[in-house]
């Protein structure tokens, strides 16, 4: 399921979020840090306020992205052998560019939940549609 903001959502499973907090005493002297743990319920419902799309794209897929546009744009006017060079150089690229095109892509969210928690950098598949 791809999410869009505004979107509401449901959390598809109990989720437990870690962290770490520095306490203090009096407000100015940190006494340590405090582990605990947050848990939120499965079924709790938010908005979808932002989604961000991840895919790592490798030195040779931006080289093939450069060439080919070079070539599309320009390949006609170019010398037969300037073309016939660079043609070749996108050919031995194409094999990353076609596995950058398969790779799955990696899509996080931030959701602010109706009791106004809000959860930042989450991976898509923890929720539903509400």
């Amino acid at each position: 399921m791809t999410l869009k903001e505004g979107q509401r959502v449901k959390l598809a499973a109990d989720t437990r979020l870690t962290g770490s907090v520095e306490m203090t005493e009096d407000s100015s002297t940190p006494t340590g840090t405090v582990a605990g743990f947050l848990l939120l319920a499965a079924g709790t419902e938010g908005t979808v306020e932002r989604v961000v799309e991840h895919r790592h794209q490798s030195q040779e897929v931006r080289e093939y992205e450069r060439l080919k546009s070079l070539l599309d744009a320009y390949g006609d006017g170019m010398p037969t052998e300037s073309r016939k060079q660079l043609e070749e150089k996108v050919d031995s690229l194409e094999p990353e560019w076609i596995a950058y095109q398969e790779q799955r892509l990696l899509v996080t969210v931030r959701v602010r939940f109706d009791n106004g928690f809000i959860l930042d950098e989450a991976h898509e598949d923890v929720f539903t549609a509400a």
